[in-house]
């Protein structure tokens, strides 16, 4: 299996160097500004003060400074709403290269107002610089995603989109070990470790260029099919030549299907309205929901606040951080290498269960740690645990699913009403985290238990599978499920819902 497996992705090498291409220029800058934000926090705090000092003679409020921080933290996600919202408009324009070589362009934009703040004593140009992070982040994450689906053969579709998000971990665990003190998280640092993000942006716009567009892009936008075939053997290799007009038919199939439908482009509104897509898109926004609020994305946002609530000694924090981005990382490989074989609903309901155990377990080591100290070192074991099921299940599989359960004319504006939501829910949890520690404690993660037990129950009950199929296949299949759960004839799931 593993032999065949390394077989074919040598066959499709350059599919391999465009995932590589993507993912260093796109997902890894996302996830290093996710995780390299918590560690230059004193340092910023402290040139924010010392500027505001030197322009109006006062110190800020310890107040006022706390709040400054959290804004430069969710500025991100502001940036990251306003690039979600732009994005459909600017794939439809664009198509998805040239909307990623936009997006780099945006991030050197903003490692240079980041790299200079310090030096111009302006800290509108860190939040500028951040606010641009943002923007990028936002049309990144609904653009390499279709970019690889549509890209990739049926049978690699769910191992180029999770490998994507390899990417995503890897930057998380490259901002926690260059955060750290000693390497540039020091004082005088911090211009250049948030704006390293301008190197990798540069590689990708340098080679993206060399990279076709997608297929269906090529096919049905500028109806070359030439250009498409070429697509197709560049990135499939030559000895494909059945799959090409295989792919090919099923691309004008699902184009004949719009415009049977009367639809040629959708927008979010018709999307919403369209009663034939509330069902998967009700499905996906329940992904959506379930990666903000299984506790993770709180964690990575203020990690330090969450491990001194686990009572984790202070000199150890950043190692053990640096640990969880390790483990979400090498978990995120796994994943990618087993999605096409285990498929996405096992991977789902089984990863939330398993973050639900996870939780639990962590929940009642910190009740018990008061009389039995030693189980601190367990309550490290079950973070540790829920990053590794985090990263195994719904961190990739999601993706997957949310890029394969929506046609390709409708993908775009389904994925800017799921991004707006996931946006605005990192900006939520990224100011609201804080508080809710600090009034609950670590009962608060019973609420992060509660979402992770009754998702694994949901998508357990009701969700289908999508591996190996095609998007026609999917859409009939969730066409034919009515409220009580019975499909049509040919249906291969019945449930409640």
């Amino acid at each position: 299996m593993a032999a065949s497996f390394l077989a074919e992705l040598a066959q499709h090498r350059c599919l391999l160097f465009l995932i590589v291409i993507l993912g260093f220029g796109g997902n890894l800058l996302v996830g290093f500004q996710v995780s390299v934000i918590a560690y230059p926090s004193q340092d910023v705090q402290a040139f924010l003060n010392a500027s505001w000092v030197r322009r109006f003679g006062v110190p800020l409020s310890p107040e006022t400074l706390t709040l400054l921080w959290s804004f430069v933290v969710s500025v991100f996600c502001l940036g990251g709403l306003c690039g979600n919202l732009a994005s459909g408009a600017l794939l439809h324009q664009c198509g998805k290269k040239k909307a990623l070589l936009w997006s780099d362009l945006l991030v050197i934009l903003g490692a240079v107002l980041i790299g200079f703040s310090q030096m111009a004593d302006s800290g509108e140009m860190l939040l500028a610089g951040r606010f641009c992070y943002g923007v990028s982040a936002g049309i990144c994450m609904n653009t390499i995603g279709p970019y690889l689906a549509e890209s990739s053969p049926q049978r690699l579709r769910g191992f180029a989109i999770t490998a994507s998000v390899v990417f995503f971990s890897l930057g998380k665990v490259l901002g926690q070990v260059l955060g750290l003190r000693e390497v540039l998280g020091g004082p005088s640092r911090w211009p250049l470790l948030l704006s390293l993000n301008g190197a990798p942006a540069l590689v990708q716009l340098l080679l993206l260029p060399l990279f076709p567009e997608t297929p269906p892009h090529l096919l049905l936008q500028n109806g070359d099919k030439e250009a498409c075939l070429r697509a197709m053997r560049t990135l499939w290799g030559p000895n494909c030549g059945h799959r090409h007009e295989a792919q090919v038919e099923e691309i004008l199939r699902e184009a004949e299907a719009d415009a049977a439908d009367g639809k040629r482009k959708w927008g979010a509104l018709e999307v919403l309205r369209a009663p034939a897509l509330r069902r998967p898109l009700a499905l996906a926004l329940l992904l959506v929901l379930g990666l903000q609020l299984c506790g993770l994305s709180a964690i990575y946002f203020y990690a330090f606040d969450v491990f001194r609530t686990a009572r984790i000694q202070e000199g150890l924090i950043p190692f053990v951080t640096l640990g969880t981005g390790a483990c979400e990382f090498l978990a995120s490989i796994l994943c990618s290498t087993i999605i096409d074989r285990f498929g996405r609903r096992i991977l789902l309901w089984g990863g939330f269960l398993m973050m639900g155990l996870s939780m639990a377990l962590l929940i009642l080591a910190l009740f018990f740690q008061d009389r039995l100290p030693w189980l601190s070192y367990f309550c490290i074991a079950f973070i540790f645990l829920f990053v590794v099921f985090y990263a195994v299940g719904p961190a990739g599989a999601t993706f997957a699913f949310m890029m394969e359960i929506f046609g390709r004319a409708v993908r775009p504006p389904a994925l800017v009403i799921l991004g707006t939501i996931l946006w605005f829910g990192l900006f939520l949890s990224g100011m609201g985290f804080p508080v809710l520690v600090e009034s609950m404690g670590y009962f608060c993660f019973l609420i992060f238990l509660a979402v992770d037990a009754g998702i694994a129950a949901f998508v357990y009950f009701f969700f289908p599978e999508t591996k190996g199929r095609s998007i026609t296949e999917i859409t009939n299949e969730l066409q034919g499920m009515n409220l009580g759960g019975k499909r049509a004839p040919g249906g291969s799931l019945c449930t409640k819902l």
